[in-house]
């Protein structure tokens, strides 16, 4: 199960980024249509889970759920879909990647964790091989706005990093709770925090739902970005680590690469097959502890039949 929901996962936030594009590009706001996206998609994963009865209102009033959502949510995806109006879908794939080397970092000096060297062998590799994956295929215009987006995209990874170390603490905390029910709740509080800072900053108009790309760009991100795609995340953090979830940002653009030659009749240079090579290099790196342990348990699980 953790490996079927870690390849959904890959497979679900490889898509991501062009469907976050497609809608900024169709004249969606930003904010507005990022929260919009959590605060719907939170709604109706908890009212589900309260019908359910897996799930209380009161989780609602949990300061963790609003501190995660802060940082998880409203940190990391109200610079991504600001920076994403001046830089490309790949380019800002490219610079999330830097999220599981930020969590490393971040548990070897704030949390005085010891990380293995082939832990932080497996980032750089991992992102040396997003860079020959997608890098090759970018056309960059140098600007202003578009190095304000890099650095944008750069500091959501720090919020990324924050609450995805956070999230785990706060399962930890409360293991009576659903994850899914506590990925709804911050969600919520995410898409909320992202309708107050537009309604200081833009000026929405409801029109822009009526096009089709804004419509089905928000959908998806909904349903299979948000409701799907995040709720494996937060159920990956509760089931492993913080580090072995966000290492989908390296597996997902060889999953678009693929894709795209299947479906667009796109081109693969040597470029792009080494990077593909490098980035499972990296990944198998990063989780070479994990990946030990979890089949030293499967080995010492006695049979049941």
């Amino acid at each position: 199960m953790i490996l079927l929901a870690y390849a959904l996962i890959c497979l679900i936030f490889g898509t991501t980024f062009l469907a976050i594009k497609i809608g900024v590009d169709a004249g969606a706001p930003p904010f507005f249509s990022a929260g919009l996206r959590f605060f719907l998609a939170g709604a109706i994963l908890f009212l589900w889970m309260v019908w359910k009865r897996k799930a209380s209102f009161s989780l609602l009033l949990r300061k963790e759920m609003l501190i995660t959502g802060a940082t998880l949510t409203f940190g990391t995806f109200t610079t991504l879909y600001w920076a994403e109006q001046y830089v490309s879908s790949g380019l800002a794939a490219v610079l999330s990647a830097t999220a599981p080397i930020i969590i490393l970092l971040l548990q070897t000096t704030v949390l005085r964790l010891k990380a293995s060297v082939h832990s932080l062998l497996g980032c750089i590799i991992g992102f040396i091989g997003v860079l020959l994956l997608v890098l090759p295929n970018l056309s960059m215009t140098v600007s202003p706005l578009w190095l304000i987006g890099c650095i944008a995209i750069i500091i959501g990874q720090f919020f990324y990093a924050t609450g995805t170390l956070y999230s785990k603490k706060a399962i930890n905390s409360m293991s009576e709770v659903s994850p899914i029910a506590m990925n709804a709740s911050q969600m919520m509080y995410g898409g909320a925090l992202m309708f107050i800072l537009s309604m200081v900053t833009e000026d929405v108009h409801p029109e822009f739902l009526l096009s089709f790309k804004n419509a089905g760009s928000l959908l998806y991100l909904i349903v299979i970005g948000s409701m799907v795609g995040h709720t494996l995340f937060y159920w990956l953090v509760a089931k492993t680590n913080p580090v072995f979830p966000a290492t989908w940002l390296y597996v997902s653009p060889p999953i678009a690469v693929g894709v795209g030659v299947l479906f667009y009749q796109e081109t693969v240079s040597w470029i792009t097959l080494l990077g593909v090579f490098t980035i499972i290099v990296g990944t198998v790196l990063v989780n070479f502890g994990a990946l030990k342990q979890m089949l030293l348990k499967r080995r010492t699980k006695p049979e049941l039949f």
